[in-house]
């Protein structure tokens, strides 16, 4: 889905007050986010996404009840519109500064500190969308990468499973990075909670040890999350088989821009090629 089939899909949605082609596009990824006025309209890839679409619903209402600060919806049902999922948000203020790893941090102890919510969570199963990531490459990627990647994803989810945590599971936000954290006037406020599940509480934390890792985080903002959290995940014996996973899903997830995209491939193939030579100092870029 490029931008343009994505206004196209919001302009039959009928959800904003004015015309599709004056929003702005916020972001591109698994979802188009776009806003106007006072929303933010959210257009998923495929059909498949609508359930999950419908739960991301369900977690910003049961966030608002257990006052954790996090993105409201502005109507409680999903719309599948053209075989695009579209949901309608509540637009934030203005940011007054970026999101920092301590924001995250202060976030997470509450998500963290919650109970599972009635209607349930899955687990945080990094490595589903590997398959339809890949798939939607298609051709733009060498075969014998996406048969490598399959390899790992097949490896990598044997040994998380049998992984003994440290923390006590539950709800987790499962993409805790500080572009999810949005701060506004009344202070940090988590967003896009289309990945909260309920799973290993480490999943959040090796997130950020990823970034230091792969991402260019510097080692004192790494130090300043893991201090307002209370606990560093690489300490833990398990961190590895974790980030392993997160690795692949993040370089399959990539592969799907690869199509309509050089700069994605390029990246695939840098990732791919710093997986295979085992070489985790590789930097990787975000996309």
């Amino acid at each position: 889905m490029d931008e343009a089939r994505a206004r196209d899909v919001l302009g039959a949605a009928g959800v904003l007050p004015g015309r599709a082609v004056d929003a702005r596009l916020l972001a591109l990824g698994e979802n188009a986010v776009f806003a106007a006025g006072d929303l933010v309209v959210k257009v998923g890839r495929a059909a498949e996404l609508l359930d999950r679409a419908r739960r991301e619903l369900d977690i910003a209402a049961w966030l608002a009840d257990a006052g954790v600060p996090a993105v409201r919806a502005a109507e409680p049902e999903p719309l599948l519109v053209e075989g695009h999922p579209v949901t309608v948000w509540h637009r934030l203020p203005d940011p007054v500064r970026p999101a920092g790893p301590r924001d995250l941090a202060e976030l997470l102890r509450l998500v963290h500190a919650l109970p599972a919510p009635s209607f349930g969570l899955p687990p945080r199963d990094l490595l589903s969308g590997v398959e339809r990531w890949l798939r939607l490459a298609g051709e733009a990627i060498d075969p014998a990468d996406a048969d490598f990647l399959r390899e790992r994803r097949d490896g990598f989810a044997v040994a998380a499973a049998a992984l003994a945590p440290r923390l006590a599971p539950g709800p987790i936000h499962g993409d805790a990075l500080p572009r999810n954290v949005h701060v506004g006037p009344d202070g940090p406020v988590l967003v896009d909670l289309e990945t909260v599940s309920a799973d290993l509480r480490e999943h959040d934390l090796v997130v950020m040890a990823l970034s230091r890792d792969r991402y260019g985080l510097p080692a004192e903002a790494y130090d300043a999350f893991a201090e307002a959290y209370g606990w560093d995940v690489r300490e833990w014996e398990g961190c590895a088989v974790l980030r392993g996973a997160r690795e692949t899903a993040s370089c399959a997830w990539v592969a799907q821009h690869a199509p309509t995209n050089p700069g994605a491939r390029a990246e695939f193939v840098r990732r791919v090629a710093s997986l295979r030579d085992g070489d985790e100092a590789v930097r990787w870029y975000p996309f």
